[in-house]
């Protein structure tokens, strides 16, 4: 099986999406099948028309030089435009049976153009619906005429791909509404690679030392700092945790659009000494900061794109031991049933927020078995091997009618 893979950007980005990526990839050529990836133009300028990165070969689409590509709307033209032509040339040399492209539309829509115009199915898998994550980032507006236009251009694609793969049942029920026959969609959900992370291994006392942690207990989150992920709120739950535990300490590790507003909130609630900004981490030193963490926690407001989409970071911490407490979106509680693999609270509520961590810290003694029941819902049902097999069923599928139809691969 050969399968091109369209993607919105890769390494040396580093996103839940790029690891999303490369776990994939390892899997599918763990299974024999031979893959060629191609990233657009949003990956950015690159030197040459290939890139090898950490031993992955990626092929790129230069970016549209022309002043139009520069315009609103018009930049997204021609994003489609460049990859649908880089993707034909790729595509006549690596002879795909399937073309595999990953959100946003704009990849489904080239991918769509070239597999008409070359006899290639196409798989579209939808990892969030970006018209909604624009407007949670504020970089556009809900309802507005980019949203609108964004969600026309995927519900456009959705209808015309050969196959469409999603990340999670909230976007599953999502597809089915906007008219997507359910058999022609197939669930592929995030998963992690447990034996990648250990349960036991120590924590780092010098790490623990030099972010003034060593001998208290911590809560923590390590991810991208965006407005829906809830920060705000774990900050002022605090106050009330102080309170009972004054102890406890509070470890925020990574960066993003709010840190600035996050490091003042902080300072005008007076935690400057309970809240530590770690920085962002190096992902080769990420599962140390992990363990010096004894609670992970994901407060994700409710909103239309956490109520969808399944986040990859409560996993982690799971499949290394980790006490999960999360706020009860959709999205949390595919991944996290109350009491026996994490604590669930009520999204938006800073009081429940403060209860749950605070029940779990009293409460040592249900440790062992919310870890051990995390760990092996993750070795079970959200390994990468289980995850990716999904896929076989569904390239053979196309593959078969391309033969049916009498296409030569």
């Amino acid at each position: 099986m050969r399968i091109l893979h369209i993607l919105d950007h890769s390494l040396p980005l580093h996103s839940g999406y790029t690891f999303r990526t490369l776990a994939i990839l390892r899997q599918q050529r763990a299974l024999g099948w031979h893959t060629t990836q191609l990233t657009s133009a949003k990956q950015g300028p690159s030197d040459s028309a290939q890139q090898l990165v950490d031993g992955w070969h990626f092929y790129r689409t230069a970016p549209n030089a022309r002043w139009w590509a520069r315009l609103p709307v018009l930049r997204q033209v021609a994003v489609i435009i460049g990859l649908a032509v880089r993707l034909r040339q790729l595509a006549r040399q690596a002879r795909p049976d399937i073309l595999h492209a990953h959100s946003p539309a704009l990849n489904a829509i080239a991918a769509l153009n070239a597999g008409r115009a070359l006899g290639i199915p196409v798989v579209y898998e939808v990892r969030a619906f970006w018209e909604d994550a624009a407007a949670d980032h504020g970089s556009s507006r809900p309802g507005g005429l980019r949203y609108r236009l964004t969600r026309a251009l995927e519900t456009y694609a959705l209808r015309r791909a050969d196959a469409v793969t999603t990340i999670c049942d909230g976007l599953w029920r999502e597809l089915c509404a906007r008219g997507v026959p359910a058999h022609k969609i197939t669930v592929i959900p995030n998963a992690v690679d447990a034996l990648a992370f250990s349960t036991t291994a120590p924590a780092d006392h010098w790490l623990a030392h030099k972010l003034g942690l060593h001998g208290h207990r911590v809560i923590g989150f390590i991810g991208s700092f965006y407005a829906y992920e809830g920060l705000a709120l774990l900050l002022r739950a605090m106050p009330r945790l102080l309170a009972a535990q004054p102890a406890l300490r509070l470890l925020l590790a990574g960066g993003g659009p709010q840190e600035t507003a996050l490091r003042a909130l902080a300072a005008q609630l007076g935690l400057e000494h309970a809240v530590v900004f770690a920085g962002r981490v190096p992902h080769a030193q990420v599962a140390a900061y992990y363990q010096l963490v004894d609670i992970c926690v994901y407060p994700r407001l409710p909103m239309r794109l956490t109520e969808l989409v399944t986040p990859l970071k409560p996993l982690e911490a799971m499949a290394q031991g980790r006490l999960v407490v999360a706020s009860d979106v959709g999205g949390h509680r595919e991944l996290v049933e109350h009491g026996k693999t994490g604590m669930l609270f009520r999204a938006g509520d800073a009081e429940a927020l403060a209860q749950a961590v605070l029940h779990l810290l009293l409460a040592p003694a249900s440790w062992p078995a919310l870890r051990r029941q995390a760990r092996t819902f993750v070795e079970t049902e959200r390994s990468w091997s289980a995850s990716v097999g999904r896929y076989a069923p569904v390239y053979a599928r196309l593959a078969a009618a391309r033969r049916v139809a009498g296409v030569a691969p």
